[in-house]
């Protein structure tokens, strides 16, 4: 009888098809996924994504209302719509600023270079998010990556892409914040965490 961590061996040598983003797009328009399928495309896996509490969805949309006031007109504010990395990368981050552009992205999904800040809000991916996807940001130069850390009440700050990796990672619980390349959005974590 086989145990776990010898069927994990097995499946580690077996070969994957890895799933390209035109592949992806294809399954969408036949009808394999849709709209309202929870999933995005992580390193050619396509990975389910976590239902969305209330108090993933409040962050967020306390995001959302804070960029969208501050910087209307300079950049478009993207909500867990998808952005293509790479040829077998296309996940859904919470929020992401992107580069202003008149066509508002109609004809294709943003790509990395267009891509300003990506936040994630983490409660139960918390290990998922900084495992997996920050270092898929941080390998296709993704400026700057916030990740919001629920059941800690922290904003983890990873910027200066390198060689696969950010160079620079910073934790904060109170005081304000704002994006290196949108310096005039600024969110102060002490209304993001209120003490009661």
């Amino acid at each position: 009888m086989s145990t776990p961590l010898a069927e994990q061996k097995l499946l580690d040598f077996q070969p994957r098809h890895r799933w390209t983003v035109a592949e992806y797009h294809r399954m969408a328009e036949v009808g394999l996924l849709n709209e309202d399928s929870r999933v995005e495309l992580i390193d050619g896996e396509i990975i389910e994504m976590a239902p969305i509490g209330s108090s993933h969805g409040g962050e967020v949309k306390y995001f959302n209302n804070k960029f969208v006031s501050l910087l209307h007109g300079k950049v478009i504010v993207s909500v867990q719509d998808p952005i293509i990395l790479d040829g077998h990368t296309e996940p859904q981050p919470d929020v992401a600023l992107l580069r202003w552009r008149d066509d508002f992205y109609r004809k294709a999904n943003p790509h990395a270079e267009d891509i300003l800040l990506v936040i994630e809000v983490s409660d139960s991916t918390l290990r998922y998010d900084r495992d997996v996807k920050i270092p898929l940001y941080a390998k296709n130069g993704i400026p700057e990556v916030w990740l919001l850390d629920l059941q800690n009440r922290q904003l983890e700050i990873y910027r200066e892409p390198l060689n696969g990796a950010y160079r620079q990672r910073d934790s904060h619980q109170t005081g304000p914040i704002a994006p290196l390349l949108c310096p005039d959005a600024i969110i102060d974590l002490d209304e993001l965490f209120p003490k009661n």
